[in-house]
């Protein structure tokens, strides 16, 4: 079997989800989906296809196919100047690829650079090209939000109308995609992040009740999706309940580090800061230690923070434009607000800092709900039967 994924060569999660499938002998190819010249360190046992790289970027575990230029710089002025000459060189060197490389299955994972760049791709190689399969992976918001604007809600339309196969993360994703079109067939809905191993999370799990940790975590990215200072505002209404707590914000952009610090020096807070780019394994101990976890965003999917929460004992507390419900039982292992009313987040926030039986049984239950669903051998074998699943209908049909 050899599959074309279509993806983001610099994400954790495209690095999570094809290594699950690299020890398969199958022939794994990956075509970055944005115009960039690096790829993800844990990338493995594959070919990535540049068209202009620098081998110094390689970090010995994949195959990189593309003209080595030596120079970084200089890499990324020819990749600027081919983009400004030639807008859509990128998918047709994606469509040449797919002639070349003749794969069983295309898996453009995400919709807004990958599922676009898969489509144009398509166009280019006319109606009676016989087309490999075709999965096209919702991620995060890709239709949730920008099914809501016009221009992308269109090309949203013709990828649901064009592919084979459907699959994301969300229930909610299935419906919102079958409104917009959607006739394929859709794949079991399971994290798009791949599962977690249990032995390690344990590792980075307080021991103890998590009634007894004094650390809270918070996502800290105020941008066209995050809400961190909503978020900010909701603790300072509860100033009084988290003296004693210390606040972590990991991932925080510019304004709300200031917006912290201001928070910290009226409130007398501790707050520390943990910058974008450090370690998962760093981001996991926070979890493991914290009484509870804080996400806002005005769309998102399950959130992988989430998840990581639950299984390292956190209580989640996470913005309702998420399908984080699909997961945990809202007032009860977890609490849903809306991203945007600090009021109510405030509320939410009081009653896992106030309810200690709360936030203990939450993390009894939903560490058995994380080990029944995302063990990682688990999520694996789910990943594995996703593409043979595929493999056999084309299979099937090319026998007919």
């Amino acid at each position: 079997m050899k599959i074309l994924f279509v993806a983001m060569a610099e994400s954790i999660h495209t690095a999570r989800w094809i290594n699950q499938i690299t020890d398969q002998n199958w022939g794994i190819n990956l075509f970055p989906s944005k115009n960039i010249d690096f790829s993800h360190s844990d990338l493995k046992k594959l070919k990535l296809h540049h068209f202009f790289y620098c081998l110094e970027d390689n970090p010995g575990k994949i195959e990189i196919i593309g003209i080595n230029l030596y120079s970084k710089i200089l890499v990324r002025n020819c990749l600027r100047l081919f983009e400004y000459l030639f807008p859509r060189y990128r998918a047709k060197r994606l469509a040449k690829l797919i002639k070349i490389i003749k794969p069983d299955i295309i898996h453009s994972m995400e919709f807004q650079h990958a599922g676009y760049l898969t489509y144009e791709a398509k166009k280019i190689l006319g109606p009676n090209f016989p087309f490999p399969k075709w999965i096209v992976t919702n991620w995060g918001s890709d239709i949730y939000f920008f099914g809501k604007i016009a221009e992308d809600q269109a090309k949203i339309k013709q990828i649901l109308k064009e592919c084979d196969f459907y699959s994301c993360e969300c229930n909610r994703d299935v419906c919102l995609a079958q409104y917009y079109g959607l006739k394929a067939r859709v794949l079991p809905v399971f994290p798009n992040s791949g599962g977690i191993d249990l032995k390690k999370f344990d590792n980075f799990r307080r021991k103890g009740k998590t009634s007894e940790r004094k650390i809270i975590v918070f996502k800290g990215a105020q941008s066209i999706f995050g809400r961190a200072l909503v978020g900010i505002q909701a603790l300072e209404k509860c100033a009084k309940e988290l003296q004693g707590y210390k606040i972590i914000i990991f991932s925080p952009t510019e304004d709300v580090v200031e917006a912290a610090k201001i928070f910290s020096q009226k409130t007398g807070i501790s707050v520390s800061f943990i910058p974008s780019g450090v370690s998962r394994t760093k981001i996991l101990k926070l979890h493991g230690q914290a009484r509870f976890s804080l996400g806002l965003n005005v769309s998102d999917a399950i959130s992988t923070a989430v998840l990581e929460a639950m299984a390292l004992g956190s209580f989640p507390i996470q913005s309702d434009s998420s399908c984080a419900g699909e997961w945990f039982e809202n007032d009860k292992t977890g609490i849903l607000v809306p991203a945007e009313d600090s009021e109510k987040i405030a509320v939410a926030i009081k009653k896992a800092l106030n309810n200690d039986f709360l936030v203990d049984q939450a993390a009894k239950i939903n560490r058995q709900i994380i080990r029944q669903k995302l063990d990682e051998q688990k999520i694996k074998q789910k990943t594995i039967n996703f593409y043979k699943t595929v493999y056999q209908t084309n299979k099937a049909e090319s026998q007919k």
